[in-house]
């Protein structure tokens, strides 16, 4: 190699991230990376998918209000009480702590599966972000599994150079972008559903305006959940969408992907603050996504499901609007990448972090090229969470209620825990043949795969060991042992007050839109979106420099 990539390679080199052994205690983050990262991460450009989904698979206001309620609670609680504890008990990714359980042979398996679909749904963000980026280049929306135009593909390759460039870069990196970037996509969704509001409410004659709570329930009834599903769509009702909510996400808290994440955490509380990705992110994001997405195909003309993200973005923000999709694709596909990089880094131990990463980048890229994960992107999700949340139930059964020695010797840990395979095999299975059969709804698995591997380890390893404490704990970290980052430097409170300035503006101009008497929204509807690409510039740049002052 040249001098320049040999000193490329020993940097990239020393963004060692404990890949094989707990965190220390010196490099644990604070309250505001895990608030940034999960509000980042889970407000995603696939909101816009999953939204729009909603809509077109017939579901009705009631159910969607109450049923993504119940089941984003559930979803807070799995990852506060399942995931965190063990995360910070362990400082280890679960892929190199299920390998003392395991085995190596099964977890190389295991590692295998969960990088390629970490890869594919990364893929999928990459192409909903490109969906807004083909908008510079006249590019027709991408609705098939394959795509239709070759400038789509050299756009998708452009976006996943930067995503994996991110990834590459490591935790402290994507918690930072994360962090800069949550707090304006969240508004961006709020104030596209607020501009488009008025224009569903025009269509509906006996409303014309919303006035009212009631207003827009028949407002929203009429015209965005109808309950009319699309043709060849399965209706969607309450528990459908409290079984989603729940599942969607089931690999990182129950299944405990998430321990990659959460082991940099000082406590175990702070696998509450997925509170901020399950509701502003998917609660929130999905009923704006919905509203943007029924007033945008009323705009078109055309069925929502004609209609990408990009489409949806730019008809109800502008260029604003296209800037948010692009960066919802990154904030969430940088970590999932960051989690396939790991997976493969436990069965790929002489190569680092990076170059695993950049090997996962690449295949991710390739699979962003074709739509067909966008375009079946909730089959997708329920699929997932099928296949790699029983190793989660292994794990737990493991960790909780076996109480094994998690002091392993390494001749046991090259081999294979037999009663391991059988409750994921068997669990797996079982749950692949209802789904096919069409006997349960693909939804409705997640959980009961879950705890049915759990069930059927801990029966085959019967009953109790007894525990030894020997590393539970080494490594837990506390306030006062991780290093203070709280020194504020001259110019701080100028930037972050600038930068909560222009995020308000942006809020002010969707009022300004929504309140517009009936016969002056149009214009309005057609102004504010150049106010509030310039708003959305300040927020960044007033941010960013808030952070790195902080910092």
């Amino acid at each position: 190699m040249s001098a320049t990539e040999t000193d490329l390679s020993a940097r990239l080199d020393s963004l060692y991230e404990y890949d094989r052994e707990p965190v220390a205690a010196k490099d644990l983050e604070g309250n505001l990376y895990f608030a940034g990262l999960y509000g980042g991460e889970h407000v995603a450009a696939t909101e816009f998918v999953i939204g729009a989904s909603f809509v077109s698979w017939g579901a009705t206001t009631r159910d969607v209000l109450l049923g993504l309620l119940l089941g984003n609670l559930l979803a807070v609680l799995s990852w506060g009480l399942v995931c965190a504890p063990i995360a910070v008990r362990t400082r280890l990714t679960l892929y190199w702590y299920a390998r003392r359980i395991i085995g190596a042979r099964l977890t190389a398996v295991y590692n295998v599966l969960n990088a390629l679909l970490y890869a594919i749904l990364a893929g999928s963000m990459i192409t909903v972000s490109a969906s807004a980026v083909r908008l510079l280049f006249d590019i027709p929306p991408q609705t098939h599994w394959y795509p239709d135009d070759a400038r789509f593909v050299l756009v998708v390759l452009l976006v996943g150079a930067v995503v994996v460039s991110l990834a590459v870069w490591g935790f402290d990196r994507l918690a930072w972008f994360s962090t800069v970037c949550s707090p304006w996509l969240l508004l961006m969704f709020v104030v596209g559903a607020l501009a488009t509001l008025p224009a569903l409410a025009a269509s509906v004659a006996e409303v014309g305006r919303i006035g009212s709570w009631h207003d827009f329930l028949r407002v929203a009834d009429q015209r965005i959940w109808t309950g009319v599903t699309a043709p060849g769509a399965q209706p969607l009702g309450f528990w459908h969408l409290a079984a989603f909510a729940w599942v969607c996400n089931i690999s990182m808290s129950l299944g405990l992907s998430d321990m990659a994440i959460l082991r940099y955490a000082r406590r175990a509380a702070y696998g509450f603050h997925s509170v901020w990705g399950m509701f502003l992110g998917h609660y929130v994001a999905w009923i704006c996504a919905g509203i943007m997405g029924a007033a945008a195909a009323l705009a078109a003309q055309r069925p929502l499901d004609e209609l990408d993200s990009g489409a949806v973005g730019y008809y109800a923000l502008g260029i604003a609007g296209a800037i948010a999709v692009v960066i919802a694709g990154w904030t969430t596909s940088n970590p999932t990448l960051y989690r396939a990089g790991l997976a493969l880094q436990a069965v790929t131990p002489n190569w680092p972090r990076w170059r695993v990463t950049l090997a996962a980048g690449a295949t991710t890229t390739a699979v962003a090229c074709f739509p067909f994960v966008f375009t079946r992107l909730l089959d997708f999700v329920g699929l997932y969470g099928i296949l790699l949340a029983p190793i989660g139930g292994i794990v737990i059964a493991e960790h909780w209620w076996l109480r094994r020695n998690r002091t392993v010797p390494e001749s046991e840990v090259h081999q294979t825990n037999r009663a391991a395979t059988i409750a994921w095999g068997t669990s797996v299975a079982l749950a692949v043949t209802l789904w096919l059969s069409g006997s349960v709804h693909l939804f409705f698995l997640g959980v009961p795969t879950w705890l049915l591997a759990g069930i059927l380890y801990t029966i085959q390893r019967g009953g109790r060991r007894s525990r030894s404490d020997e590393a539970d704990g080494a490594h837990q970290g506390h306030d006062d042992a991780a290093p203070s980052s709280g020194h504020q430097r001259r110019g701080s409170s100028i930037a972050g007050a600038t930068a909560l300035l222009a995020w308000l503006g942006c809020l002010a101009l969707a009022l300004w839109v929504v309140f517009a008497p009936a016969d002056a929204w149009s214009h309005r509807f057609a102004a504010y979106r150049g106010p509030l690409l310039g708003l959305s510039l300040a927020y960044f740049v007033a941010m960013t420099a808030w952070m790195r002052r902080s910092e």
